[in-house]
Order: structure tokens, then sequence, then C-alpha cells
């Protein structure tokens, strides 16, 4: 394999090559089974310390989530938060291919130049449709006066949200921020897709165990492929997975990072890669879970919904 990254075309999906820079994956276009088509990709580097925080919840940094929790609130809610300002230079875009910059404002109102590192980057961006039928985890480069900057591909019109997970230096935590972004052109709302607990992406069958709790829970996502148990995932960003769920009506966001971490003699490589998950009250969920495997980087979509504190199980 070259250090190239590849589009390897299916009929609804674009495999994205992993290498020690792959830095841009995208789950799109999931159907009425939940099942996620990916889209282009390209390689980012990020600049990055190599400190790591603890993780909210007390979970540490591998298992904790990143929920970017202030003043009660769950994360992604807010485009300022702890004097900290989610700054897009545009908030209006042509479909298609697009040179997308921001900037992180910190209390002062300039821009802010020094992060520390949260699994592997200093920042992690995730756009996602508002009906939670699109998905992208992506790594921007940081410039010099502090803009961020990639290329992202959005091919539809439609109502999108922007997450910045980061943990500026000067505040020694990490906070998501979010802000709205629109895609010009004729817009048809799509239904957030059902329930599911199973999905299949590039051949292969993820299915998630246990429940979204507000007060908290285990989940379990197991990997399969062609039938059979995937025991030899890669590490992806320090992690043998990442949880992205966000809430259906006003996306409430949580980040979450596997239980143990690769190479710590203890954390198998799969089949199951488990995670403990509070989610910021009840409704229905979308779940996004990045999995590495033979060097390409791939999403599975869940939806799942929380019942109130205290009530039954939801399916």
């Amino acid at each position: 394999m070259t250090t190239n990254a590849h589009a390897h075309h299916t009929t609804d999906t674009v495999e994205h090559t992993a290498t020690d820079n792959h830095l841009n994956h995208a789950a799109t276009g999931f159907d009425a089974n939940g099942h996620a088509a990916h889209h282009d990709h390209e390689r980012h580097h990020a600049t990055g310390s190599v400190t790591t925080l603890e993780a909210h919840a007390g979970h540490g940094e591998h298992g904790g989530a990143h929920a970017g929790h202030g003043a009660g609130l769950p994360g992604g809610l807010q485009i300022s938060q702890d004097g900290y300002t989610l700054d897009l230079d545009t908030t209006i875009a042509e479909p298609g291919r697009i040179d997308f910059r921001f900037r992180i404002l910190g209390p002062d109102g300039s821009a802010v130049t020094e992060f520390d590192t949260i699994h592997d980057r200093e920042l992690h961006l995730i756009v996602a449709r508002r009906e939670l039928t699109g998905f992208w985890h992506v790594h921007p480069r940081l410039e010099s006066d502090g803009t961020w900057v990639i290329q992202l591909d959005l091919p539809e019109a439609g109502a999108y949200r922007v997450f910045t997970d980061i943990a500026p230096r000067a505040l020694g935590r990490t906070v998501t921020l979010g802000a709205d972004l629109a895609i010009s052109g004729h817009y048809a709302p799509q239904p957030v897709p059902p329930v599911n607990r199973v999905t299949e992406v590039d051949g292969y069958e993820v299915t998630v165990d246990g429940e979204l709790r507000a007060e908290g829970d285990l989940l379990t996502l197991t990997v399969r492929k062609d039938g059979e148990p995937v025991t030899d995932l890669q590490p992806y960003l320090a992690a043998f997975g990442h949880l992205v769920i966000l809430r259906a009506g006003d996306l409430a966001y949580v980040h979450v990072h596997p239980n143990g971490e690769p190479g710590d003699g203890i954390t198998p490589a799969g089949p199951e890669i488990t995670f403990h998950t509070a989610v910021p009250g009840p409704g229905t969920y979308r779940l996004f879970l990045d999995f590495e495997h033979n060097e390409v980087v791939r999403t599975a979509a869940f939806t799942l919904t929380a019942p109130q504190p205290g009530h039954g199980r939801h399916h």
C-alpha cells in the first residue's frame, strides 16, 4: 500500500485509506437501515503538543466523555462558552467542496493558538446534518495566525451543525463549541433514521448492546466481517474506537472514548469495544462509531432512544 490515500468506491461507500497522517473521514447518506455511505477525504496535518487531559465524568483520557459541559448544559449547544468562541469565516456556503475556515477566540477576543492534545489532535471537527443523516469527523490544520483550515465536501443543501472539541491550554480542560452552517439550495428535510442495533458498512457488521441513560451505562459495540469477529482492530487516534452521540432535535453532543487503550496489556483489539456513556437526557440519539481495520477508517451509524431517568429500557 502506498502512503497516498485512495478512494475505493462501492455502491454506497467511499473507503478511507489510513496512514500515519490520515485525519479525515466521513459517513453520509445513511439509508433507512442506518447504513453509512462515505464521501471524499484527504490528508490534513495538525500541529500539536504531547499533553493529554483527563476527560470529563471521571473516566480518564480513555473511556471518558468529552461532552464540553458548562453551566450544566450538554456540549455543543453554545457558540461561546467559558470565555471561548467558535468564529466561522462564513455560515453560508454552496454545495460541494468548500474551503472551510474558522478561529477559536479567547477571552481577550484574539485567536487562540495554544491547545493541548485530545487523542492525538489539537482539534476534532465534527460536522453533522441537522437530521443526523450525514456525519463527518475531520481534523483541520492550524495556521500561524490562529485560523483553522480544511477542505470540506458537503454535496447537499441543508442545515448543518459544526462542533469543535478543543482543550485551550489556558483553560486546562476540554470544551465543545457548536455553530450552525447552511448549505444553500433546494432543501428536502429527511426524518432521523429509525432505531437500529445492527448496521453494515463496507462488508462489516457492527452491533450495539446496552442502553443510553442519563445516569450512565455501558455500551458494547461488536465488529464482525463475513460473520467472523474482528480481533485485530487498529488504533485510530489513540483508541480502538471513537463514539460521537448526537440527540435529535437539539444536537446535544457527547464524544466518548472506549474503556482501555491500545497497548495497555489488557484491552483486546476487538471484536468488542466498550464505552461508558451518559447522555444529557431522554430522547432519540444518533450514534457514530469510528473504527479502523486493514488501514481504513469506517463509520458505523445507529439510532437509539433514551428513556426518562428511572423509566424502563427502550430499544
